[in-house]
């Protein structure tokens, strides 16, 4: 079991070597936290590539996939986040670090990716106080398609709302989420569906 588990930390090790290295242009994202760019590019936005730099939450770890503003995280999650048992899977932290997005749907898919499900699991740092979760979303650096949303506060344990939000063309999308008087904004990639 020991040899299992030392492999299993050279295979990570070696990973995470080869997904951080020759990545140039740094991009910012959130609180000045520089991003590695990569080449994808579609429709003027670009995917993110694994920042520089210490994660914003402890223990997380930088994963691929996340474009904009809005790096990917895996590995733990916010404290305030706890109470929702969030699962150990890629999540967007928020601009202001008041919402995580929960990726389920990994990589999210642009139009109707059916059988596929683009569910995202927002988990909110505020009480809900029984208010919907309402969301709005554009392409990165447009002001239209717009795509919205009202989710509602029916949902447990913790201060969640799950959703499936389909966007109708791939890139990075910006998004704004408004809960009981609170306010936030991520940036997630969506793919071109399969």
């Amino acid at each position: 079991m020991t040899r299992v588990a030392s492999l299993v930390v050279v295979a990570c090790a070696v990973l995470v070597t080869a997904c951080t290295a020759g990545h140039p242009s740094p991009v910012t994202a959130g609180a000045g936290t520089p991003v590695q760019s990569t080449a994808q590019v579609t429709g003027g936005s670009e995917q993110a590539g694994v920042p520089a730099g210490r994660p914003p939450v402890r223990g997380a770890a930088y994963a691929s996939g996340g474009c904009g503003a809005s790096p990917l995280l895996v590995g733990p999650a916010p404290g305030w986040a706890s109470s929702a048992n969030p699962p150990r899977i890629r999540y967007a932290l928020a601009e202001r670090g008041q919402v995580a997005g929960f990726v389920f749907g990994y990589p999210l898919m642009a139009g109707n990716p059916q059988p596929y499900s683009d569910k995202i699991l927002w988990v909110v740092a505020s009480p809900r106080d029984g208010m919907p979760l309402r969301v709005t979303g554009h392409p990165l650096g447009a002001a239209a398609p717009v795509v919205s949303s009202a989710w509602p506060a029916d949902s447990s344990p913790g201060e969640i709302y799950p959703s499936e939000i389909v966007v109708s063309s791939p890139g990075c999308w910006q998004f704004t989420l408004s809960w009981n008087g609170h306010t936030d904004t991520v940036d997630l990639w969506y793919v071109r569906h399969r």
